[in-house]
């Protein structure tokens, strides 16, 4: 995205929520804080679509959850006047400990709390006549760097057609604080995870192979970019709806 496309962007995102709030019939947005910058652009977008007074932010932290993290989602609120509340998902959390054959590793908690985080979202926007919004860009969507039914799932992505680059520039167009803008990416799923880290590749590179494999019509050319596109063939029933019969046009 060229730096002179950068308003240009914005302002058709904004249009984007205004219209899909408004023909939906609802009044609010609600959305999950991390005090990232995923979720600090698709809040501050939403708030100057909608107005802050009617985008409500949930902080939702787990026991693992950095106080840092936290006062840099409120502090983001803040500044775009969103309704900001913290909601720790503690307690949920154990309830599940108490299922038959529970297990616990960092993949399986991880998981469990996105869902645990989406299912609070929705309960709130089920509540308050809301749209969920998500928070999920390109560079992790094509990856499937994403948890089913967790943080893939929402009413409206505005920021899913970027990548994270193009994330960073929207995230300074917008006043988005430098501390998120330069904070190591991070889902927060356990202490000391790195997103860049799970996927074995810096975003930087992810960026730049995602743009040379759609220029090459999605032919690898070396093993970074085979390494990468087997992911995002691997990743491929993350975006797409549940297989059966009525769309495979045999009933």
């Amino acid at each position: 995205m060229n730096e002179e496309c950068i308003s240009c962007e914005c302002q058709k995102i904004e249009n984007m929520i205004r219209h899909t709030l408004w023909s939906s019939g609802r009044s609010r947005i609600v959305i999950g804080i991390s005090g990232g910058i995923d979720s600090a652009v698709a809040a501050g977008l939403s708030a100057k679509a909608i107005g802050g007074e009617n985008v409500y932010g949930y902080m939702l932290p787990s026991d693992v959850t950095l106080n840092e993290d936290i006062e840099d989602g409120e502090a983001l609120c803040k500044k775009f006047k969103i309704n900001f509340s913290v909601v720790p998902i503690k307690e949920i959390q154990k309830a599940f400990e108490t299922l038959p054959g529970y297990q616990e590793t960092d993949y399986l908690r991880g998981n469990l709390m996105a869902r645990i985080r989406m299912t609070t979202l929705y309960y709130f926007a089920n509540r308050d006549n809301a749209l969920v919004c998500g928070t999920s860009n390109r560079s992790e969507y094509l990856l499937g760097y994403s948890t089913k039914h967790g943080d893939d799932s929402a009413d409206i992505q505005p920021i899913l057609h970027l990548l994270k680059k193009d994330v960073r520039k929207v995230a300074s167009e917008i006043g988005v604080p430098e501390e998120i803008i330069d904070k190591k990416p991070s889902a927060g799923l356990y202490k000391g995870q790195s997103d860049e880290e799970e996927l074995g590749f810096s975003y930087d590179t992810i960026d730049r192979v995602v743009e040379n494999l759609e220029g090459n019509g999605w032919k690898a050319e070396g093993e970074e970019e085979e390494a990468i596109l087997k992911l995002i063939i691997n990743s491929a029933h993350k975006r797409t709806g549940p297989p059966n019969l009525l769309n495979t046009g045999k009933i």
